[in-house]
């Protein structure tokens, strides 16, 4: 059974089919919570492709194959998918802060509210990727393919976008502040509402309509 996230305190269950169960965070009968089984957590990703609240956290997936997995709300801090496929995954609220996707192909997947505090997306493809509201300041985009990206309420402060593709991509209400744009390629991009406070633009300028 799957018993991640679940709550068991005071319940009588018998030790040894419990040991048999999948446990991540669970609270246990004692009251302690376990500890998440990495190994274990991507044996059930490899075999389902469902790995939803899973930790993941360091988990080393360079190359790996993840289309259409459903990774919602999962810990894949300081994580390693460089070259990963993860087009059409679900990372909804998903952490991967510190994580390495250099060059990973992220096409229409949702990272809606995901924390990319500090991620490597260098030369990454998160082509008509969904970033709503998700955090990535301090994000390194350098020579990343954002084309038709949602990145509606995005928090890209202090973020690198130098030489991003970011053609098409919507930029509502975007927090831009003290990001570098250096040589990016804005065309047909949308910005209503997008914070623009010490950023570098695609010409070297600087611009302080938003502080």
């Amino acid at each position: 059974a799957d018993l991640t996230w679940a709550i068991l305190t005071d319940a009588m269950i018998d030790k040894e089919i419990l040991n048999q169960a999948f446990l991540c965070h669970t609270l246990l009968p004692d009251g302690q919570e376990s500890k998440c089984d990495l190994a274990g957590n991507l044996e059930k990703l490899k075999a389902t492709g469902d790995c939803s609240s899973c930790d993941l956290s360091k988990a080393n997936l360079t190359g790996a194959n993840l289309y259409g997995a459903d990774l919602t709300g999962a810990n894949l801090t300081k994580a390693i998918l460089e070259l990963a496929i993860l087009e059409v995954a679900d990372l909804t609220k998903a952490n991967l802060t510190g994580a390495n996707l250099t060059g990973a192909s992220l096409h229409y997947a949702n990272l809606t509210e995901a924390d990319l505090t500090g991620v490597n997306l260098t030369e990454a493809v998160p082509f008509g990727a969904i970033l709503s509201e998700a955090n990535l300041s301090g994000a390194n985009l350098t020579g990343a393919n954002l084309t038709g990206a949602y990145l509606e309420e995005v928090n890209l402060s202090n973020a690198d976008l130098s030489w991003a593709n970011l053609t098409d991509a919507n930029l509502t209400e975007a927090d831009l502040s003290g990001a570098d744009l250096t040589d990016a390629n804005l065309k047909r991009a949308k910005f209503p509402g997008t914070i623009l406070c010490n950023t570098t633009m695609p010409d070297g300028s600087m611009i302080y309509s938003g502080c």
